[in-house]
């Protein structure tokens, strides 16, 4: 016989720390549907944001480097398969719900924009009157309004620890906004590890590609920031002499060790300090409980540092990402004033949203090369972004 919903909810309790949000638990969904037979609401949850047109459309968003700039750079996908990865590792150790985990990191970017985060900027510019723009905002978005895949109800209809996730998305890069209906001081531990995971995993990842483009030198790395100093110190101690891209890799293998280590062993201790006893008790919290060392926050703060001198503002990423928001801006306007032109979903939405707010999502949901195709049917003109 097929394990049940039930069950499964059953393991839960008998697996899970106390302090971990029980699928069982849920406050449910805005819009009622049966419950599934074979999997939990989070399960389910996970499997309708992998099937949804916004995630794989990450594929083709930029992370770091210009969408196609490398066939072995990051991409928005990669970026966030990555994540999740990571996040369930801590949540495991952690003994927290993996599946809500999982979902959370996995939905974390779907509202994310074209071109980085330098297209997210353009976006909260060019709405700045309007509402604003924030990509854990829109991520939000698509998953209540924007997905139309069902008939009874718009959106995704996810559970509500899922969208809380969302609207409380917080790292050194995302400052979400109030979002009416997740008013507790804190969010769920399993939507806490999805943020901190995203942390985790863009400084590995980031390190990686500015070492396989050229822009970064172990070397210097070595000179400059003492994270890379003790891992790459590590590496050589126990493995000796290694091939330039084995080592390199392992290098940031045990940098990854080290942060999600350091991640578990303080997050143990802070929940041990706080009493918490179930979920809604790590809501009331006035601050996270899944966090750093002091120790680690301030080395960490040096890598980030590092990588916005010597990576995100390099010229190479940096111009390339620059003449590519400019296109998003011209088709703002253009679209502004043309809104027959807009996607169908996007144009059912202007009586309701407004004509700003439609042409934003209509742009935001683009992926870079959809951009510079729309780019040059729409003034005649090469979209050239690189050299």
């Amino acid at each position: 016989m097929p394990r049940t919903r039930e069950e499964l909810e059953q393991l839960e309790r008998q697996v899970l720390a106390p302090y971990a949000q029980f699928s069982g638990d849920s406050r449910g969904r805005d819009h009622s549907e049966p419950a599934p037979l074979w999997r939990t609401q989070y399960m389910r949850d996970r499997d309708r944001v992998i099937h949804s047109r916004a995630f794989r459309r990450l594929e083709y968003k930029t992370q770091v480097f210009l969408n196609g700039s490398g066939d072995h750079l990051r991409t928005r996908l990669t970026h966030t398969i990555e994540v999740a990865a990571i996040a369930r590792n801590i949540a495991s150790a952690l003994r927290l719900n993996t599946d809500l985990v999982e979902t959370i990191a996995l939905a974390h970017d779907l509202g994310h924009s074209p071109f980085g985060h330098k297209g997210e900027t353009v976006l909260a510019k060019l709405m700045r009157d309007h509402g604003g723009f924030e990509h854990n905002r829109q991520s939000l978005r698509i998953v209540e309004v924007i997905e139309q895949k069902y008939p009874n109800f718009p959106g995704l209809n996810l559970s509500w620890e899922v969208r809380e996730g969302l609207a409380k998305h917080f790292t050194a890069y995302d400052h979400p906004g109030r979002r009416k209906g997740f008013e507790a001081k804190n969010s769920s531990l399993e939507a806490q590890v999805a943020n901190l995971a995203d942390e985790i995993t863009y400084y590995s990842h980031d390190l990686d590609d500015g070492l396989d483009s050229g822009l970064l030198s172990e070397k210097e790395l070595s000179r400059h920031v003492r994270l890379w100093k003790q891992a790459a110190g590590r590496v050589k101690r126990e493995h000796g002499v290694l091939p330039d891209e084995c080592r390199r890799y392992f290098t940031i293998r045990t940098l990854l060790d080290l942060q999600i280590r350091d991640v578990v062993e303080n997050t143990e201790k802070l929940i041990a300090r706080s009493g918490v006893t179930s979920a809604d008790a790590v809501r009331l919290q006035a601050k996270p409980l899944v966090q750093y060392s002091r120790e680690r926050r301030a080395l960490n703060l040096e890598l980030r540092k590092y990588l916005y001198h010597n990576l995100y503002y390099n010229p190479v990423v940096h111009e390339p990402n620059q003449r590519a928001v400019k296109m998003l801006a011209r088709l703002f306007e253009y679209f502004l004033e043309h809104p027959k032109e807009i996607g169908q979903g996007a144009r059912k939405r202007i009586g309701k949203s407004g004509s700003h707010r439609a042409v934003c999502d209509y742009l935001a949901s683009m992926t870079d090369r959809y951009v510079m195709l729309e780019y040059e049917r729409v003034f005649g003109e090469r979209a050239v972004v690189a050299g």
